[in-house]
């Protein structure tokens, strides 16, 4: 896969398409093509995400993305939409109840990469484009935007060294990556092991199943009973969520080491302010929910996607896929005020409620 990290700006992301060329500059036009491009503003946009354990998609991701259609439609697109809630075959009949209304183009978020490939392509042959979002489905998709995630686990070996520092060579570190369905956990993992190995020891690998707290809280607790409290130095977490799991089963028995996470969710936020979790990969929403919608209204209208999509991935079953990849932060108690308090994802007063109060005036978050 060919990657390059590029500096997406949110308000980048607004440039007009209107004077973009059809689809014959980049290949020629499809039947479906054809039909789309007759159509103006009135489209229908099926937005489909995997899950609501994870707070980013219903609190950011989905409000972004229907915010910025409506902008680009002179607010006539009407976005349906339906989440899957980590069940990767309700999401095959999300998506087939999607082809059922008629909607002119797709923004899909697969639980399972591999599993949705079948729905994607009888979205395809339906005349349906497909956006990829944040996770790179397999099938004919039309186009993605996501994060260089391999530069995100990289971040966070990297963090996870600096927290370390001379005990990185004293113990031994559990590695907690993401759920072996998604594609994106497979690189974050080749990205921190890019960062780590040859620099600690990794005593325990897991890949936590769905992602979820429960099966990071579980998968700790048997890492501390192989390897011993005294041990371990240190926990590469994939996300924020299994974070918590993992914080809990540390501190269940009495270990306080560096823990990473990603998303920069409000609760691992909190736990930066305390020191329970050193850091998080702040991932900017808006710009790639604005990519994701310039584009899924492009395909719609039948436009091209070159002055937005200015990179190419490829998935294991499509070459060339025009892409957004955005670029991501390291977020620590350095940078708290200039990442999600800048650009207005938390308020410090929603960061600093109850007992985080006493932690925040600390640090000297006010």
């Amino acid at each position: 896969m060919r990657r390059a990290a590029v500096a997406v700006a949110a308000g980048a992301m607004a440039v007009s398409l209107a004077a973009c060329g059809s689809a014959a500059e980049s290949g020629g036009k499809s039947e479906s093509t054809e039909s789309a491009a007759k159509k103006g503003d009135d489209i229908k946009v099926g937005l489909l995400l995997p899950e609501n354990q994870t707070a980013r998609y219903e609190k950011f991701d989905k409000p972004l993305i229907e915010k910025k259609v409506k902008e680009l439609t002179n607010n006539k697109a009407e976005v349906i939409y339906a989440n899957a809630k980590q069940d990767a075959s309700l999401q095959n009949q999300q998506v087939d109840t999607m082809v059922t209304n008629k909607v002119d183009v797709l923004i899909l978020d697969a639980v399972d990469a591999k599993a949705i490939a079948g729905s994607v392509k009888k979205a395809k042959e339906a005349g349906i484009p497909v956006v990829a979002y944040d996770r790179l489905a397999e099938g004919p998709i039309d186009a993605y935007t996501s994060f260089d995630n391999v530069t995100v686990g990289k971040t966070q070996g990297e963090a996870l060294l600096e927290a370390l520092g001379d005990k990185a060579k004293k113990g031994q570190i559990v590695m907690m990556n993401g759920s072996s369905t998604d594609p994106n956990a497979a690189q974050f993992k080749e990205g921190a092991h890019a960062a780590l190995d040859g620099k600690v020891k990794v005593g325990r690998e897991y890949d936590t199943k769905e992602w979820k707290p429960e099966n990071a809280n579980a998968n700790m607790e048997g890492a501390i009973s192989a390897l011993g409290k005294d041990k371990i130095v240190g926990v590469y977490s994939a996300n924020d969520g299994m974070a918590g799991g993992i914080i809990t089963a540390l501190k269940a028995a009495g270990i306080k080491v560096p823990v990473t996470g990603q998303d920069a969710e409000i609760a691992g936020v909190q736990r930066i302010v305390t020191g329970e979790q050193f850091m998080s990969v702040y991932k900017p929403y808006a710009p790639e929910a604005a990519a994701a919608a310039e584009m899924a209204v492009a395909l719609a209208q039948g436009k091209s996607l070159d002055s937005v999509a200015k990179d190419t991935v490829d998935s294991p079953t499509t070459k060339g896929v025009p892409s957004v990849l955005v670029p991501v932060v390291s977020l620590t108690q350095e940078n708290i005020n200039d990442t999600v308090i800048k650009d207005g994802v938390y308020t410090v007063e929603e960061i600093c409620a109850g007992k985080y109060k006493a932690a925040c005036d600390k640090i000297g978050l006010k």
